[in-house]
């Protein structure tokens, strides 16, 4: 049987209504993020990351370069917000990301974020899959009210940057269905560095934390091989090693569960400020086959026990190795299509 959305509990009972106007009083002085701006959004002031009281949508679409089980056969849903918290000098989209004067034409009330999140499911898509939600945290919940009132019931996925709020979390317990955070920097100094926010670490530290709580280290899946509920943790291998891989993995292990999925991605390339700005030359170039394949030697190393990674030749392509058949040993991904 596949397993019901946990929101539809939620609103059921009221309580995804409860939530919802909880979220939004955050937004009258602002908390949404760790930045913690204290702008009333609700009255048109933008707080760091440009954004007031609607919801920017720069596109949705069926996705296919996400994992996956994420992806399945007919894609995820997924839905990208305009703007963002952070300020990667490295943003692949950081014409959606980093660009709000344009954004602003972009914004939709969240009757129609409802729409696009039913359109998708209407589409065969496995998911909506919210990208760069953390800003709109309220507004997608708002959304989630409105188009679960409506029909929809696939999962919902939080694909974030991480740098989020333990409140704003503990408020989306059972919105969520599957949090796909990328911790992006073991050091918050690395952080203030590329992505222009204090205290990185430290924040989505407590963030991963809080998702855990609420997912464990348990994948839930559909018949059909889609994940329906839990927690996978992205990993951007970055070039000199600025991402910390090594430290995140360990505190993985220990402050949460070797069980944990872990998606190790190769598909950084310079882009952005990194591309040209001679203060970010440490990321000014991809990651080289060697960088790569420490990092992937690392998951057996700290004895991790589910996930995906990516192939270093085609970045946009997953492979998930098989971590508990004796058979295929872990140690043979490192060989994977390796010269």
């Amino acid at each position: 049987m596949t397993p019901r959305a946990s929101y539809l509990e939620l609103h059921a009972t009221g309580e995804l209504a409860r939530r919802v106007t909880a979220l939004e009083r955050l937004l009258e002085a602002c908390t949404v993020c760790p930045l913690d701006c204290g702008n009333n959004r609700l009255r048109g002031e933008l707080a760091r990351c440009y954004s007031g009281a609607l919801p920017v949508v720069s596109s949705y679409t069926a996705h296919f370069g996400e994992e996956p089980a994420l992806v399945g056969t007919k894609g995820a849903g997924n839905i990208f917000f305009g703007n963002c918290n952070l300020r990667c000098v490295y943003c692949q989209n950081y014409q959606i990301s980093q660009a709000h004067k344009e954004q602003v034409k972009n914004e939709v009330t969240h009757e129609r974020l409802a729409e696009m999140m039913l359109e998708l499911q209407a589409r065969g898509c496995h998911n909506v899959n919210f990208v760069s939600p953390t800003h709109f945290a309220p507004q997608l919940a708002r959304a989630v009210l409105i188009a679960a009132g409506r029909g929809l019931n696939v999962p919902v996925v939080y694909n974030t940057n991480a740098y989020d709020s333990v409140e704003v979390l503990r408020l989306l317990d059972r919105v969520v269905d599957v949090y796909l955070p990328d911790l992006k920097y073991s050091d918050s100094g690395e952080g203030y560095t590329y992505s222009k926010v204090p205290h990185y670490a430290e924040s989505a530290r407590a963030a991963l934390r809080e998702m855990y709580r609420q997912t464990g280290d348990e994948l839930v899946f559909a018949p059909d091989g889609t994940l329906r509920r839990g927690l996978v943790v992205r990993l951007l291998v970055l070039p000199n090693d600025v991402a910390g891989v090594r430290e995140s993995l360990g505190w993985i292990r220990d402050e949460l569960s070797p069980r944990v999925a872990v998606s190790l991605m190769a598909q950084y390339y310079a882009t952005n400020k990194a591309a040209t700005d001679p203060r970010y030359a440490l990321l000014s170039r991809r990651v080289s086959e060697g960088e790569w394949w420490r990092a992937v030697s690392l998951l057996e190393r700290f004895g991790m026990e589910e996930g995906w990674m990516q192939e270093y030749d085609g970045a946009s392509h997953y492979y998930r190795p098989d971590f508990t058949d004796p058979e295929t040993p872990f140690k043979d991904v490192r060989d994977f299509q390796r010269p």
